[in-house]
């Protein structure tokens, strides 16, 4: 390596590359994931059957792969490539999946965390925001106790996603990673009233909120409080829990119109409800809730009354007999309000003894006694990027915050508010560098390759309606290996590294020009063997979408260096600086970097 003083006018074009050039920029599917799982490196392992790779890459971000193959709202499909070409996105859950159940083994888990640093933490809460935090605090040497008033570890993924979409036995598997690695779970301890938070603050370095929305919400309608209104958190928990003892009259409906309620809907065919009715104010197509999950629930015996509204609940000597529902003409108004405006000469009453609210949750914040600030639906009151509360080593991740909605966005807030609490008490600033936590838009550009096909995205197979309204056995299958490779091959492994495949040179010494011009900007060492391979032919910049002129820097390079060399070129030979040929293949105006010999040609050649 040499080093050479490059006037600023050069210094400013290389440094026009290292900020715009997209060849590092993630594929958008890992810039739209929360945990920014390497989506386009594990599909593509998957197509190349390395399946064991492809579980180790994915376990290097997240801890909840099967768990999250069957429940995550994969947030990645909807700015994949083949989504916003041709409303076919990649199957990346179904993938993710598919690995998971067929090739995650306990052997392959990393156990190797760091020596313990004598500072201990408290977790309130088992769900996926405080099971992350746990785990990025006990990798890096904490001793971290989790307290949850819950008897069974998982969260709201556990008592508020039916065993039907998602196994128990998957999460207690993909949980004992934690346990393996020193986590100390403390379950069925309720905090603010088994031990006080006052108390946990005091024994621990630190505490960790993670404590979920497990409260619901009634709507005060006419009838709100007779006996037979139920709200979707507790009737999901019951049936989580103790599902054989789940009373349920044979005629229901439920309002709402989100998963959480096709959930309900789903789940009291399941334990005993003959008649169930889905109420929501959204037309069909347009309900919160995913297309195939409302398909399912149909499928399943559930009548939708899409477009409607609650008007009261029917009771007699206290006790629900119906509920009268009425027409939505619109829900929100022309300023963007939720404002629901209902046709008060369309009404029908629903013959039902049970009517399950499913229309949101709030967070039970009674056990810090008041020593934090909270907000709307009980949520803690944090510093959005940090996520630290008003008492400095008290932070907040989840539900509480109110930073998330799906499991995967929990888990982000976890590992958010881990990396925050180590900042502290590392004596390190908390809000640099944090713009790509979360979900964050990547400035990559690409455009679809002639000749791509719009193949169709492999679906999953489902268990007949028939049979699983039975009981409460997994619905999805999954996929086949045949269907993995084949819907795995699809990915478009969207990158800009055009110029990389039109140049001979670049690749024997980078990734990308990014990665060249930074170490250059910011070491000053240039190997002249670099700008010494450029033939100038230009094909960098016809690829590239910014037109960046590679063989101009190129030229740079070698006029300071001649320049900074008694006007001799830094490499025996070479004297030439100005183009003086077409395409510049002479031996006395280019070189190239000598080919790798392998070991045993290079045996085979002293024999």
């Amino acid at each position: 390596m040499s080093k050479f003083t490059y006037p600023q006018e050069v210094l400013d074009k290389m440094r026009d590359i290292v900020d715009n050039c997209m060849g590092e920029e993630v594929p958008y599917c890992e810039a739209t994931c929360p945990m920014h799982t390497d989506v386009k490196g594990y599909v593509n392992l998957i197509a190349e059957k390395r399946y064991e790779d492809a579980i180790k890459l994915i376990r290097e971000k997240l801890f909840l792969p099967a768990s999250l193959g069957r429940v995550c709202a994969h947030p990645c499909e909807e700015n994949c490539k083949r989504e916003t070409e041709y409303r076919q996105p990649m199957a990346i859950a179904a993938l993710k999946r598919f690995v998971a159940d067929n090739f995650d083994k306990e052997e392959l888990w990393n156990l190797d965390k760091k020596e313990n640093n004598n500072k201990k933490v408290a977790v309130i809460g088992a769900g996926p925001a405080g099971a992350q935090a746990a785990l990025d605090l006990v990798m890096e040497g904490y001793s971290v106790t989790v307290y949850d008033r819950l008897p069974v570890y998982g969260g709201m993924m556990r008592v508020g996603i039916p065993e039907y979409r998602l196994p128990r036995n998957i999460i207690d598997f993909e949980y004992s990673l934690l346990e393996k690695l020193g986590v100390e779970f403390k379950m069925g301890v309720e905090v603010g009233k088994d031990i006080s938070f006052d108390e946990l603050k005091e024994n621990h370095d630190g505490v960790i909120i993670a404590v979920g929305a497990h409260k619901g919400v009634i709507i005060p309608i006419e009838g709100h409080d007779k006996d037979g209104v139920l709200d979707a958190v507790n009737f999901l928990r019951d049936v989580s829990l103790d599902k054989e003892n789940v009373k349920i009259a044979k005629k229901i409906a439920v309002i709402g119109g989100g998963n959480v309620a096709i959930d309900v809907a789903r789940s009291a065919r399941r334990v005993g409800a003959e008649e169930v009715h889905l109420v929501c104010l959204e037309e069909k197509g347009k309900m919160p809730a995913h297309d195939w999950e409302v398909e399912e629930a149909e499928e399943e015996g559930v009548t939708l009354h899409a477009g409607f509204g609650p008007e009261k609940i029917v009771d007699e000597n206290g006790k629900v007999v119906g509920f009268e529902i009425k027409k939505c003409l619109s829900i929100i108004d022309d300023e963007g309000n939720f404002n629901p405006q209902f046709d008060e000469n369309n009404k029908l009453v629903l013959d039902v003894e049970n009517v399950v609210f499913a229309v949101g949750q709030s967070v039970d914040n009674a056990f810090v006694n008041e020593t934090l600030e909270t907000k709307r639906g009980g949520r803690f009151n944090v510093d959005p990027v940090t996520l630290q509360s008003q008492i400095e080593n008290v932070f907040v991740a989840g539900d509480a915050s109110g930073g998330s909605v799906i499991a995967i966005e929990a888990m982000a807030e976890g590992r958010k508010a881990a990396k925050s609490m180590m900042r502290l008490f590392n004596g390190e600033e908390l809000h640099t560098d944090r713009e790509k936590e979360g979900t964050y838009e990547t400035r990559l550009e690409t455009d679809i390759k002639e000749g791509t096909e719009d193949l169709p995205r492999i679906s999953t197979t489902q268990l007949d309606p028939k049979i699983r309204i039975q009981d409460f056995r997994e619905v999805d299958l999954g996929l086949t290996e045949d269907n993995a490779i084949e819907e795995a091959s699809r990915c478009l492994k969207c990158e800009c590294k055009l110029c990389m495949n039109e140049c001979v040179m670049l690749n024997d010494y980078c990734e990308c020009p990014k990665d060249l011009f930074e170490n250059i900007l910011e070491t000053g060492d240039v190997d002249p063997m670099i700008p010494y391979s450029c033939n100038m032919c230009s094909q960098c910049t016809i690829a590239c979408p910014k037109d960046f002129e590679m063989s101009g820097r190129f030229m740079d390079m070698r006029k300071v260096m001649i320049k900074q060399n008694n006007g001799k070129s830094p490499i025996k030979g070479h004297s030439a600086i100005e183009m003086h040929q077409l395409l510049g293949f002479s031996k006395l105006f280019n070189t190239s970097k000598p080919a790798k010999t392998s070991s045993k040609k290079a045996e085979k050649g002293r024999s």
